[in-house]
């Protein structure tokens, strides 16, 4: 059974359409009330959200879908969809939901969880969920409903995990940073927990009004962060997305980093402190470059599919701790069980604190390959995974390429497109290369 409503990370979309309606989103809460109740007999559940103003509206009806299934919700309000996660390990609850559209626009939203365990819940769980909902509801007596109620302090819990996370021999004493938290869920977190730490804060895109998350702040729009990190003469930067899973850094000189140039630093930092790092897991996305660098230094890099709960897979696989994705989704799974932007950064600063240096010298000798991403609109029942002239000018390109650059070919997920990627030596090369490709679509 293939999958209707979910995605490669819950279930998204623009509220107001389907999916993401009210009677639709309580006939989702029930349904996976259903799917917990056939393995447990008072399951509860929490539920954290980011600072969109449709998520009043979706956390009414996801709390009405579970009490109608006789499942118990604690409410958390806005909280990073990290939080959640932690929190629903912390708490032994049986599941955590997070209603955020994490990067996107404030008129879209969306749902999404975590096991028990504070991880993604993997397809075969989707798919019962869907089957599920392609019953009749079941209403439980009045009896056997679920009550609700709210967690005290789930925020201020949250930012003693993420500290407790940063070396208790380190301090931020010194540093200046400017954090942005997209006017998103860690709005109130972010600032604290640098600040906790030691740092003389800069707060920017922590003025929610549910309906200015991401717009023009955050990890989606770093040239905010850029111009206040040189504004305030800071040492670093840090920008989150609107549910600070993700993020990406600045430093003092106004250079951004990405995910691939961050889990780089990560991994060789740990190596420098002679901890064992087997291999690393990134996806068909990251940066050649960082592979080559990793495997000078010995370490194994494994790519998955594109998306941070499959890069949490293969770790779990492999059995391995450090993994991520280039827009900034990191995993340190002896730290935290599923991505996190503030974890993440705290990572990074211990580094570069621990070493006394910057993160371009951590990263020294680290060049990324440029990299030309173009998406090409398929046509209704077009088939490019068949077409003769598109294998043979990737083959073509592959051969001019050799071994300093290479090509990706995938659709995509959730639109009709076919997203062409080529990294080369130069960035004219790369541009060059993949519209070449991307023009034997429309021959």
């Amino acid at each position: 059974m293939s999958r209707q409503y979910f995605g490669t990370d819950g279930i998204r979309g623009t509220v107001g359409q389907s999916p993401i309606t009210p009677d639709f989103i309580l006939r989702l809460a029930h349904a996976v009330g259903r799917v917990l109740k056939s393995k447990e007999a008072h399951p509860t559940v929490l539920i954290g959200k980011d600072t969109r103003i449709s998520g009043y509206m979706l956390e009414s009806a996801l709390e009405s879908g579970f009490n109608s299934a006789g499942v118990d919700v604690v409410l958390l309000g806005p909280v990073p969809t990290p939080a959640v996660a932690y929190l629903t390990r912390a708490q032994r609850a049986s599941l955590g939901v997070v209603i955020s559209a994490s990067h996107n626009p404030f008129d879209d939203n969306g749902i999404k969880f975590f096991s028990a365990y504070g991880t993604k819940l993997n397809d075969e769980w989707e798919r019962q969920v869907e089957e599920a909902l392609g019953q009749l509801p079941v209403w439980v007596s009045s009896a056997s409903l679920g009550k609700t109620r709210r967690l005290d302090d789930a925020a201020g819990r949250y930012i003693e995990f993420c500290k407790s996370t940063f070396s208790n021999d380190l301090t931020l004493k010194g540093l200046k940073i400017v954090v942005d938290a997209a006017h998103g869920a860690a709005y109130q977190i972010a600032p604290k927990v640098f600040h906790e730490l030691g740092a003389d804060v800069i707060a920017v895109g922590c003025s929610p009004d549910g309906m200015n998350i991401n717009k023009e702040v955050g990890a989606t729009h770093p040239e905010a962060l850029i111009q206040e990190v040189s504004k305030h003469q800071a040492d670093f930067g840090v920008a989150l997305d609107g549910d600070a899973d993700r993020l990406l850094l600045v430093d003092g000189n106004g250079r951004l980093y990405n995910g691939d140039e961050l889990l780089y630093l990560i991994v060789a930092d740990r190596l420098s402190r002679n901890e064992d790092v087997p291999g690393v897991v990134g996806t068909l996305m990251t940066n050649k470059a960082v592979e080559v660098a990793l495997q000078r230094k010995g370490v194994e890099f494994v790519r998955a599919k594109v998306g941070d709960r499959y890069v949490l897979e293969v770790l779990t696989e492999k059995g391995w701790l450090l993994g991520g994705e280039g827009s900034g989704h990191l995993l340190a799974l002896d730290k935290h069980t599923t991505g996190d932007g503030l974890i993440s950064a705290l990572q990074v600063l211990q580094a570069c604190v621990s070493s006394d240096k910057t993160m371009a010298q951590l990263l020294d000798g680290v060049t990324l390959l440029p990299q030309t991403l173009i998406n090409v609109l398929l046509q209704p029942g077009q088939d490019w995974s068949s077409n003769a002239l598109l294998k043979s000018e990737i083959q073509a390109v592959e051969t001019e390429l050799g071994h300093d650059g290479r090509v990706l070919i995938r659709a995509s997920g959730t639109e009709p497109l076919l997203r062409v990627m080529v990294e080369a030596r130069t960035a004219a090369q790369a541009h060059s290369f993949a519209q070449r490709i991307a023009d034997t679509l429309s021959a």
